[in-house]
């Protein structure tokens, strides 16, 4: 009951109209006196999960069904030293974040031991009430074909894939689409806050969960003690222009940092003893696939697959770099393949995204902020991204389309200044693929009295707990001591991994 009555008195909402925190009535009753019943995890018995009401609409809670939010919890290790909670959040968007604090602490057992670490699956996502738009046939369709061919038989086929997505979004989830965004989860996450019982709270979130981050503290900043965002999303401009620039950073993280490697280690993958070579036989790789795709098991490995596959193993070095070379050494010399390198190629060209996934993503993404709606804006935009970006360039135009083709939301805007925050701690490589390290310094202009950490020389997404411990000095000492950094920093890069990866 002590936290039911907390939340009334301290949970606002905002209008729509309004971006200011604490504008808006309190919390209805029926959310605001609701007790998490906590369990064990069925998928991670070590954490607690409970399952949390939340209104379709925040603005207007009386409005359609209720949805449910999925919520879990490590409670901290010492209880006589708990300082408190941290709330961390999934990727995406559409990752799931249920379960993620029980590796979080078990990497950092300092942190684990001062904090209550919880988490969720963002509505929308997992456990969560989930959103629908493709059945796996259809999203495997979606990634077929060749993005890079620009036939209008093959760009028509793009578009009419995009918009057969988002007509499968509107039939199974169409009711639910409108609230899946990012201003709706951050007032799922403060009363998630409230229900624990707690003022005030510390935040971790990676990727789009910097995004997340951003706009909770810019709607709540008195509910915030300290907090970390790593790898940013340029959450200070819209999706539109976050999109539009990753074709250039996958290319480079591509072309500067994997290519190199998997040259100097020729010995190992005969690939090329030079990056150019290197490249080459990648391209090479490429046209075999699309004039002959592989058949393995139910997976069928075409130019796509292998475009995806890249893409999906440029975000950290260690594991992934080792892994990739060695599947594509293995499509190098198929027929004589061992079983060990043939499951590897089912698993790295296998485990692209997955339905669920990208009908969160690309709810939120269309959702959150505007889209320019001219078809032939796109067309013309990702024939250049394609001409001189391909690795994700290719499929700029499916995803564009997609949104494009999206009812228009009316979101409320969130702008993000900092106003009303302690000091804030980013992280963000130069070479990061996915959140580009141009669009992180952006971002930090806008968030006013934020500390900024550079790691230099590398490109993995995601810095905190990745083995380096400049990094992880810094941010220990900021969530345990409130040490800040008083002015940007920089920590160089773990070197790249041998063959076998790091270590």
């Amino acid at each position: 009951m002590a936290a039911a009555a907390l939340l009334s008195a301290v949970l606002p909402t905002a209008s729509p109209a309004r971006a200011a925190a604490g504008s808006g009535p309190p919390v209805p009753a029926r959310y605001a006196h609701q007790q998490l019943n906590w369990q064990p995890c069925a998928a991670k018995p070590s954490l607690e999960c409970a399952r949390m009401t939340v209104p379709r609409d925040w603005h207007h809670p009386g409005t359609g069904a209720d949805l449910t939010v999925a919520v879990s919890r490590h409670r901290a290790a010492d209880p006589a030293r708990r300082r408190g909670v941290l709330m961390m959040a999934a990727g995406g968007p559409g990752a799931s974040g249920l379960t993620r604090p029980a590796g979080f602490a078990a990497r950092s057992p300092a942190v684990g031991a001062a904090y209550d670490v919880v988490s969720f699956d963002q509505r929308g996502v997992g456990s969560s009430t989930p959103v629908r738009c493709q059945t796996e046939a259809e999203f495997q369709d979606f990634y077929a074909h060749d993005f890079r061919d620009r036939s209008p038989a093959a760009l028509r086929g793009v578009l009419d894939r995009s918009r057969q997505l988002v007509a499968g979004c509107l039939r199974r989830s169409g009711d639910l689409l409108p609230w899946l965004t990012t201003e709706q989860a951050v007032r799922d996450m403060d009363l998630f806050r409230a229900l624990l019982g707690v003022r005030k709270i510390s935040y971790y979130g990676p990727s789009y969960a910097t995004w997340l981050g951003a706009y909770y503290a810019t709607e709540f900043p008195q509910r915030v003690e300290r907090a970390v965002l790593d790898s940013n999303v340029n959450f200070s401009g819209t999706w539109q222009d976050v999109e539009g620039g990753q074709p250039r950073s996958f290319q480079r993280r591509f072309e500067q940092d994997f290519l190199p490697w998997i040259a100097r280690y020729d010995a190992t993958y005969h690939y090329g003893r030079t990056a150019a070579e290197a490249k080459a036989r990648w391209e090479a790789r490429r046209r075999a696939l699309r004039d002959h795709p592989l058949t393995v098991g139910s997976l069928t490995i075409g130019p796509n697959q292998l475009d995806s596959a890249t893409i999906q193993n440029m975000y950290d070095a260690a594991p992934q770099f080792p892994q990739l070379a060695s599947a594509l050494s293995a499509l190098d010399h198929w027929p004589s393949a061992t079983p060990a390198e043939r499951t590897l190629v089912r698993n790295v060209f296998g485990s692209y995204l997955s339905p669920g996934f990208a009908a969160a993503f690309f709810s939120v993404t269309c959702n959150d902020t505007p889209w320019r709606r001219d078809l032939g804006h796109w067309i013309r935009r990702s024939a250049e991204d394609t001409a001189t970006h391909p690795l994700a360039g290719a499929r700029a135009l499916a995803y564009a389309a997609t949104c494009a083709l999206w009812p228009v939301s009316d979101a409320p805007r969130v702008r993000v200044t900092g106003k009303g925050l302690p000091t804030t701690l980013m992280l963000n490589s130069v070479h990061d693929p996915a959140t580009y390290y141009e669009g992180a310094v952006a971002a930090h202009r806008a968030l006013r009295g934020s500390r900024l950490v550079t790691v230099t020389g590398g490109g993995d997404h995601g810095q905190y707990q990745n083995g380096n411990a400049c990094v992880d000095r810094i941010v220990n000492a900021y969530l345990l001591d409130g040490d800040a950094p008083d002015r940007d920093v920089a920590c160089a890069a773990v070197p790249l991994p041998g063959p076998q990866g790091r270590g």
